[in-house]
């Protein structure tokens, strides 16, 4: 990490609605948690944290110009990552499509979920993670900084 000027961005994916019908969502807590794990880890000066649901907690009644809108945003920003931090309890539309894009840019892609044969969580993944304890651990652990500075030394 020594001599990177730039900052390592991390977005935080994971479900918000789901398969639920009508308008609401899950639980969002898990995305504070990611996050504070990520900041305890990384000093400000390496890291920066996009959490989509932020600035967007009432997107469930967006209408369909300002949803596009949004989301495209939102795609754009997992390009601009340097890794896909991902949660999914269950499936979820929206975070398969970041983990796409993610992938297809070269990002990293850590994924916490008890959905461990899905093919698109094992063929994307860089890491799989049970539960958010065990990601803790690894970020803890150091290997995702040195799996940030491998990814990075290959031209990423």
């Amino acid at each position: 990490m020594a001599g990177r000027e730039e900052k390592y961005k991390f977005f935080i994916a994971g479900i918000i609605q789901g398969s639920i019908k009508g308008e609401s969502i899950h639980d969002q807590s898990y995305r504070d948690r990611i996050k504070d794990i990520i900041l305890a880890n990384f000093n400000d000066k390496e890291t920066e944290v996009f959490c989509p649901f932020e600035n967007h907690k009432n997107s469930i009644t967006y209408d369909d110009k300002r949803a596009k809108e949004v989301f495209f945003m939102h795609i754009d920003k997992v390009r601009e990552s340097d890794v896909l931090i991902v949660y999914l309890p269950e499936a979820s539309l929206g975070t398969g499509i970041e983990m796409w894009e993610a992938y297809h840019h070269n990002k990293i892609i850590i994924t916490i979920s008890q959905m461990t044969t899905n093919w698109v969580i094992r063929i994307l993944s860089d890491a799989v993670f049970k539960d958010i304890e065990s990601f803790e651990e690894y970020v803890k652990s150091g290997k995702i900084k040195k799996m940030l500075g491998t990814k990075h030394s290959k031209g990423n």
